[in-house]
């Protein structure tokens, strides 16, 4: 890595990898890289893990993913059970359950029919009809009419893990800057050169981690990906007897609530609204028909006060996986966004995989449905858009 910086000049960087974005994704494949030897630049716009990735739902599931999700689910969750020798910390991680309700017959079939598909990637789901739930969970509504329980899926504290993955990076020898705007990126037929305010970085390698901005990025070669912007609602109710011993997903994706250790509930659903292009807030109607619902479902939180609620932006991509895997436009990039609102859990794999194809040529998860090459056909065949529910 080569470093010039003369008195009142920008300072120009060399390394192997420039990677643009610092959420969890990107600070994963900085680690990753790092533990191979690799040198790495890191460039952040604001602090490491402070969007989407560290103001999300926190929720660590496999269930409910799409079909072609589950080898990159599975390998993340063999990732997050070594998550203290990984980050140095537990990230508040506990496998507590992760179930999902159906509220009527239509839900409880495909609750089933997901169950059946899941087996083939050895993920053990289990049916409960609303007498087994009840009996499980006597704390759930009687409106639920069963569900399909995870036991060794659970939830973590995103703002805990998502900078811990960039701290790690850091100690590793990634050099990571915060506080780091990109303006623009060219590319000489032989390196990367990225222009920030202060700084120049120049490499053969680049990784766009940049979230709800990466098809920016990627449109600046060439590459257009349908994404638009999504701001799933959060809030948090204070402190409470425990009883909530699982993490809770409703089939359809209308709702979603953890309890802590600590008592407080994490509720998420509905949809707030961007400030800026940058930021968001929460929708006031929205959580107020979140909590209505939530409180019909858990009847012990008919009285709980909320003491806080936000939102945050998400990439949402039409056909609901994200964009993984090297540019078919330009040798050496390489892209990792768009995931939906639950890329929490993928995050650490993710880091993985794109580390992998940077130092190895190849990977062995299986990635093909989520190259970037899918939109250059007729988009015709993807939906308009997809639900996103920061439901991590």
């Amino acid at each position: 890595m080569t470093d010039i910086h003369t008195p009142g000049s920008k300072r120009t960087l060399g390394t192997d990898v420039i990677i643009i974005g610092g959420g969890i994704v990107g600070a994963s494949a900085a680690l990753a890289l790092r533990q191979k030897g690799v040198a790495v630049v890191l460039l952040e716009r604001d602090f490491c893990g402070s969007r989407s990735s560290g103001i999300n739902y926190g929720g660590v599931r496999r269930q409910g993913r799409l079909e072609a999700q589950l080898p990159l689910s599975q390998r993340a969750h063999h990732i997050w059970a070594r998550l203290p020798e990984l980050i140095g910390i537990d990230g508040e991680y506990v496998r507590s359950g992760h179930l999902k309700l159906g509220v009527n017959e239509r839900d409880m079939a495909s609750l089933e029919n997901y169950a059946q598909m899941a087996a083939r990637y050895e993920l053990p789901l289990e049916i409960l009809d609303q007498q087994s739930l009840r009996r499980r969970f006597p704390w759930i509504s009687p409106t639920a009419l069963g569900g399909s329980y995870c036991a060794e899926d659970g939830h973590a504290n995103p703002r805990l893990v998502s900078p811990a993955f960039a701290h790690a990076a850091r100690r590793l020898g990634a050099q990571i800057f915060d506080q780091t705007p990109v303006s623009s990126i060219e590319h000489d037929g032989q390196r990367f050169i990225v222009e920030c305010q202060q700084l120049q970085v120049r490499a053969p390698l680049l990784i766009n981690c940049a979230g709800a901005w990466g098809h920016r990025i990627a449109a600046w070669f060439d590459e257009q990906v349908p994404l638009q912007v999504s701001c799933p609602n959060m809030t948090v109710t204070e402190p409470l007897p425990l009883f909530m011993d699982a993490s809770i997903g409703i089939e359809g994706g209308s709702i979603y609530a953890r309890q802590v250790s600590r008592g407080n509930c994490v509720i998420g659903g509905g949809q707030g609204y961007t400030t800026s292009d940058t930021t968001a807030r929460p929708g006031r109607e929205a959580i107020l028909e979140l909590m209505k619902i939530a409180s019909a479902l858990f009847p012990a939180l008919a009285n709980a006060h909320l003491i806080r609620f936000w939102s945050g932006i998400e990439g949402n991509i039409p056909d609901r996986n994200p964009v993984v895997g090297p540019s078919h436009t330009t040798p050496g990039l390489f892209h990792g966004f768009g995931f939906c609102g639950a890329g929490f859990q993928i995050g650490p794999a993710v880091g993985e995989v794109l580390a992998e194809l940077i130092d190895d040529g190849h990977t062995p998860t299986p990635i093909d449905a989520f190259a970037i090459n899918r939109f250059s056909t007729a988009s015709s065949t993807l939906m308009s858009t997809c639900t996103v529910s920061g439901d991590e």
